[in-house]
Protein backbone atom coordinates (compact mmCIF):
# COMPACT_ATOMS: atom_id res chain seq x y z
CA UNK A 1 0.00 0.00 0.00
CA UNK A 2 1.49 3.34 -1.09
CA UNK A 3 0.95 6.29 1.27
CA UNK A 4 1.22 9.83 -0.05
CA UNK A 5 0.56 11.59 3.28
CA UNK A 6 1.64 10.35 6.72
CA UNK A 7 1.29 12.05 10.09
CA UNK A 8 2.60 10.52 13.31
CA UNK A 9 1.84 11.89 16.79
CA UNK A 10 1.54 15.36 15.30
CA UNK A 11 1.02 18.21 17.80
CA UNK A 12 1.08 22.00 17.63
CA UNK A 13 1.02 24.36 20.61
CA UNK A 14 0.59 28.11 20.63
CA UNK A 15 1.74 28.99 24.11
CA UNK A 16 -0.59 27.17 26.48
CA UNK A 17 -3.13 26.58 23.72
CA UNK A 18 -2.86 23.16 22.06
CA UNK A 19 -4.24 23.54 18.53
CA UNK A 20 -3.45 19.95 17.45
CA UNK A 21 -2.82 17.12 19.89
CA UNK A 22 -1.00 13.87 19.08
CA UNK A 23 -2.80 12.95 15.85
CA UNK A 24 -1.74 10.12 13.54
CA UNK A 25 -3.14 9.11 10.15
CA UNK A 26 -2.10 8.19 6.61
CA UNK A 27 -3.61 8.86 3.19
CA UNK A 28 -3.15 6.59 0.20
CA UNK A 29 -2.06 7.75 -3.24
CA UNK A 30 -5.13 8.74 -5.29
CA UNK A 31 -7.43 8.85 -2.24
CA UNK A 32 -9.86 11.66 -1.44
CA UNK A 33 -9.50 12.15 2.31
CA UNK A 34 -11.83 14.41 4.29
CA UNK A 35 -10.69 16.20 7.45
CA UNK A 36 -13.78 17.35 9.32
CA UNK A 37 -14.23 19.50 12.39
CA UNK A 38 -15.78 22.68 13.78
CA UNK A 39 -14.12 26.07 13.36
CA UNK A 40 -11.04 26.14 15.56
CA UNK A 41 -10.80 22.36 15.83
CA UNK A 42 -7.34 22.24 14.22
CA UNK A 43 -8.05 21.56 10.54
CA UNK A 44 -6.17 24.48 9.01
CA UNK A 45 -3.28 24.11 11.46
CA UNK A 46 -2.93 20.47 10.39
CA UNK A 47 -2.84 21.40 6.70
CA UNK A 48 -0.18 24.02 7.39
CA UNK A 49 1.98 21.48 9.19
CA UNK A 50 1.52 18.86 6.47
CA UNK A 51 2.50 21.32 3.75
CA UNK A 52 5.51 22.69 5.63
CA UNK A 53 4.07 26.16 6.25
CA UNK A 54 4.52 25.82 10.03
CA UNK A 55 6.56 23.49 12.20
CA UNK A 56 4.90 21.00 14.54
CA UNK A 57 5.67 21.22 18.25
CA UNK A 58 6.18 17.46 18.25
CA UNK A 59 5.68 14.49 15.97
CA UNK A 60 6.35 14.48 12.25
CA UNK A 61 4.62 14.38 8.88
CA UNK A 62 5.75 13.08 5.50
CA UNK A 63 4.63 13.80 1.96
CA UNK A 64 5.66 11.12 -0.55
CA UNK A 65 8.28 10.01 1.96
CA UNK A 66 9.78 13.48 2.44
CA UNK A 67 9.81 15.16 5.85
CA UNK A 68 7.53 18.23 5.72
CA UNK A 69 9.69 20.20 8.14
CA UNK A 70 13.17 19.22 6.96
CA UNK A 71 12.73 18.72 3.22
CA UNK A 72 10.40 21.56 2.22
CA UNK A 73 12.22 22.26 -1.04
CA UNK A 74 11.60 18.67 -2.13
CA UNK A 75 7.94 18.81 -1.12
CA UNK A 76 6.97 22.09 -2.79
CA UNK A 77 7.16 20.73 -6.37
CA UNK A 78 4.87 17.78 -5.58
CA UNK A 79 2.02 19.50 -3.68
CA UNK A 80 -0.62 22.06 -4.51
CA UNK A 81 -2.40 24.13 -1.87
CA UNK A 82 -5.77 25.91 -2.11
CA UNK A 83 -6.26 28.05 0.99
CA UNK A 84 -9.55 29.27 2.44
CA UNK A 85 -8.96 32.79 1.04
CA UNK A 86 -9.27 33.76 -2.63
CA UNK A 87 -5.87 35.42 -3.02
CA UNK A 88 -6.06 36.17 -6.74
CA UNK A 89 -5.03 39.24 -8.72
CA UNK A 90 -8.48 40.66 -9.41
CA UNK A 91 -7.42 43.23 -12.03
CA UNK A 92 -5.65 40.64 -14.13
CA UNK A 93 -7.41 38.14 -16.38
CA UNK A 94 -7.75 34.53 -15.40
CA UNK A 95 -5.16 33.54 -17.98
CA UNK A 96 -2.75 36.25 -16.81
CA UNK A 97 -3.03 34.97 -13.23
CA UNK A 98 -2.01 31.51 -14.36
CA UNK A 99 0.78 32.74 -16.65
CA UNK A 100 2.27 34.71 -13.76
CA UNK A 101 2.53 31.57 -11.61
CA UNK A 102 3.62 29.44 -14.55
CA UNK A 103 6.57 31.81 -15.00
CA UNK A 104 7.44 31.48 -11.30
CA UNK A 105 7.48 27.69 -11.60
CA UNK A 106 9.22 27.69 -14.99
CA UNK A 107 6.23 25.96 -16.57
CA UNK A 108 5.60 26.04 -20.31
CA UNK A 109 2.73 28.28 -21.46
CA UNK A 110 0.83 25.44 -23.13
CA UNK A 111 0.18 24.02 -19.64
CA UNK A 112 -1.94 27.11 -18.92
CA UNK A 113 -4.26 26.24 -21.80
CA UNK A 114 -4.44 22.61 -20.64
CA UNK A 115 -5.42 23.56 -17.11
CA UNK A 116 -7.98 26.15 -18.26
CA UNK A 117 -9.64 23.40 -20.28
CA UNK A 118 -9.57 21.03 -17.31
CA UNK A 119 -11.47 23.47 -15.09
CA UNK A 120 -13.66 24.68 -17.98
CA UNK A 121 -12.62 28.33 -17.82
CA UNK A 122 -11.07 28.70 -21.26
CA UNK A 123 -14.09 30.68 -22.55
CA UNK A 124 -13.68 33.30 -19.79
CA UNK A 125 -9.89 33.24 -19.49
CA UNK A 126 -9.40 36.67 -21.13
CA UNK A 127 -11.77 38.44 -18.72
CA UNK A 128 -10.62 40.13 -15.53
CA UNK A 129 -10.95 38.04 -12.38
CA UNK A 130 -12.98 40.82 -10.70
CA UNK A 131 -15.83 39.91 -13.06
CA UNK A 132 -15.78 36.23 -12.05
CA UNK A 133 -18.33 34.57 -9.79
CA UNK A 134 -17.14 32.97 -6.53
CA UNK A 135 -17.34 29.56 -8.19
CA UNK A 136 -15.16 30.65 -11.11
CA UNK A 137 -12.61 32.19 -8.75
CA UNK A 138 -12.46 28.95 -6.79
CA UNK A 139 -11.89 26.95 -9.96
CA UNK A 140 -9.11 29.36 -10.91
CA UNK A 141 -7.46 28.82 -7.51
CA UNK A 142 -7.56 25.07 -8.07
CA UNK A 143 -6.14 25.56 -11.56
CA UNK A 144 -3.27 27.58 -10.12
CA UNK A 145 -2.53 24.83 -7.60
CA UNK A 146 -2.47 22.24 -10.39
CA UNK A 147 -0.22 24.09 -12.83
CA UNK A 148 2.90 22.14 -11.88
CA UNK A 149 1.10 18.76 -11.92
CA UNK A 150 1.33 18.02 -8.17
CA UNK A 151 1.00 14.52 -6.77
CA UNK A 152 -1.12 15.76 -3.84
CA UNK A 153 -3.43 18.73 -3.44
CA UNK A 154 -4.66 20.25 -0.17
CA UNK A 155 -7.92 22.21 -0.17
CA UNK A 156 -9.27 24.17 2.81
CA UNK A 157 -13.07 24.54 2.52
CA UNK A 158 -13.03 24.60 -1.32
CA UNK A 159 -16.82 24.86 -1.78
CA UNK A 160 -17.64 27.24 1.07
CA UNK A 161 -20.04 29.97 -0.04
CA UNK A 162 -20.58 28.48 -3.49
CA UNK A 163 -23.94 27.88 -5.13
CA UNK A 164 -24.95 24.21 -5.63
CA UNK A 165 -23.97 24.17 -9.31
CA UNK A 166 -20.49 25.61 -8.70
CA UNK A 167 -19.94 23.29 -5.73
CA UNK A 168 -20.86 20.28 -7.86
CA UNK A 169 -18.40 21.36 -10.56
CA UNK A 170 -15.62 21.60 -7.97
CA UNK A 171 -16.45 18.13 -6.63
CA UNK A 172 -16.41 16.63 -10.12
CA UNK A 173 -13.00 18.19 -10.76
CA UNK A 174 -11.66 16.67 -7.53
CA UNK A 175 -13.02 13.24 -8.48
CA UNK A 176 -11.28 13.46 -11.85
CA UNK A 177 -8.01 14.38 -10.15
CA UNK A 178 -8.22 11.40 -7.81
CA UNK A 179 -9.01 9.10 -10.72
CA UNK A 180 -5.83 10.32 -12.42
CA UNK A 181 -3.80 9.41 -9.31
CA UNK A 182 -3.66 12.76 -7.49
CA UNK A 183 -4.16 12.54 -3.73
CA UNK A 184 -6.82 14.97 -2.50
CA UNK A 185 -6.84 16.20 1.12
CA UNK A 186 -9.89 18.31 1.84
CA UNK A 187 -11.39 20.10 4.84
CA UNK A 188 -15.09 20.86 4.75
CA UNK A 189 -18.08 21.66 6.95
CA UNK A 190 -20.41 20.08 4.39
CA UNK A 191 -21.11 16.57 5.67
CA UNK A 192 -23.15 15.59 2.64
CA UNK A 193 -20.25 16.61 0.44
CA UNK A 194 -17.79 14.58 2.51
CA UNK A 195 -20.12 11.58 2.42
CA UNK A 196 -20.37 11.51 -1.36
CA UNK A 197 -16.84 12.66 -2.20
CA UNK A 198 -14.42 11.07 0.28
CA UNK A 199 -13.22 7.47 0.50
CA UNK A 200 -12.37 8.11 4.16
CA UNK A 201 -12.94 10.91 6.64
CA UNK A 202 -11.44 11.87 9.99
CA UNK A 203 -13.25 13.84 12.70
CA UNK A 204 -11.15 16.24 14.74
CA UNK A 205 -12.41 17.81 17.97
CA UNK A 206 -10.38 20.31 20.00
CA UNK A 207 -7.24 19.21 18.20
CA UNK A 208 -7.77 15.47 18.75
CA UNK A 209 -8.90 12.82 16.29
CA UNK A 210 -12.11 11.21 17.55
CA UNK A 211 -12.92 8.95 14.58
CA UNK A 212 -11.55 7.88 11.21
CA UNK A 213 -13.03 5.48 8.64
CA UNK A 214 -15.09 5.41 5.47
CA UNK A 215 -18.34 7.42 5.71
CA UNK A 216 -20.35 4.22 5.28
CA UNK A 217 -18.55 2.39 8.08
CA UNK A 218 -18.92 5.35 10.42
CA UNK A 219 -22.65 5.49 9.76
CA UNK A 220 -23.00 1.75 10.40
CA UNK A 221 -20.86 1.77 13.56
CA UNK A 222 -22.08 4.98 15.17
CA UNK A 223 -25.35 5.87 13.49
CA UNK A 224 -28.90 4.96 14.43
CA UNK A 225 -31.23 3.62 11.73
CA UNK A 226 -34.85 4.60 12.04
CA UNK A 227 -38.26 3.88 10.55
CA UNK A 228 -40.42 6.71 9.23
CA UNK A 229 -44.09 5.73 9.15
CA UNK A 230 -46.69 7.99 7.53
CA UNK A 231 -50.38 7.37 8.27
CA UNK A 232 -53.28 8.15 5.94
CA UNK A 233 -54.33 11.03 8.19
CA UNK A 234 -50.92 12.66 7.62
CA UNK A 235 -49.37 11.82 10.99
CA UNK A 236 -45.73 10.81 10.88
CA UNK A 237 -43.81 8.74 13.41
CA UNK A 238 -40.03 8.25 13.58
CA UNK A 239 -39.08 5.04 15.39
CA UNK A 240 -35.48 3.96 16.17
CA UNK A 241 -34.52 0.56 14.77
CA UNK A 242 -32.16 -1.66 16.70
CA UNK A 243 -32.93 -4.89 14.82
CA UNK A 244 -35.25 -6.22 12.14
CA UNK A 245 -37.87 -7.28 14.69
CA UNK A 246 -38.44 -3.62 15.50
CA UNK A 247 -40.11 -3.15 12.11
CA UNK A 248 -42.97 -5.53 12.90
CA UNK A 249 -43.24 -4.26 16.46
CA UNK A 250 -43.49 -0.69 15.18
CA UNK A 251 -46.26 -1.61 12.75
CA UNK A 252 -48.23 -3.41 15.46
CA UNK A 253 -47.82 -0.43 17.76
CA UNK A 254 -50.02 1.65 15.49
CA UNK A 255 -52.97 -0.65 16.06
CA UNK A 256 -55.81 0.32 13.78
CA UNK A 257 -54.01 3.33 12.29
CA UNK A 258 -53.90 2.99 8.52
CA UNK A 259 -50.34 3.17 7.22
CA UNK A 260 -49.65 5.02 3.99
CA UNK A 261 -45.87 4.64 3.65
CA UNK A 262 -42.95 3.07 5.53
CA UNK A 263 -39.37 4.17 4.92
CA UNK A 264 -36.20 2.87 6.52
CA UNK A 265 -33.62 5.62 7.02
CA UNK A 266 -29.94 5.23 7.90
CA UNK A 267 -28.11 7.83 9.92
CA UNK A 268 -26.43 10.62 7.98
CA UNK A 269 -22.75 11.45 8.30
CA UNK A 270 -23.87 14.69 9.95
CA UNK A 271 -25.71 12.68 12.62
CA UNK A 272 -22.55 10.70 13.32
CA UNK A 273 -20.38 13.83 13.36
CA UNK A 274 -22.63 15.57 15.89
CA UNK A 275 -22.66 12.44 18.04
CA UNK A 276 -18.85 12.05 18.03
CA UNK A 277 -17.61 15.63 17.71
CA UNK A 278 -20.47 17.41 19.46
CA UNK A 279 -21.77 20.90 18.78
CA UNK A 280 -19.63 23.90 17.86
CA UNK A 281 -18.03 24.04 21.29
CA UNK A 282 -14.60 23.81 19.70
CA UNK A 283 -14.72 27.40 18.45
Amino acid sequence: MEFMIEAYKLSKNYGKNMAVCDISFSVQKGEIFGFLGHNGAGKTTTIRMLTGQIYPTSGFCNIAGYDSTKEQELIKPIIGVVSDTQNLYERMTGKENLILFADLYGIKKNRVQEILALIQLQHRSKEKVETYSNGMKQRLLIARALLHKPEAIFLDEPTRGLDPTSAREIRETLKELATSGVTVFITTHNMEEADTLCQRVAFIKKGKLVAMDSPQNLKIQHGQRSLLITLLNGDKRMIPLFNENDVQEAIRAFGSGEIQTIHSQEASLEDVFVRLAGNEEAK
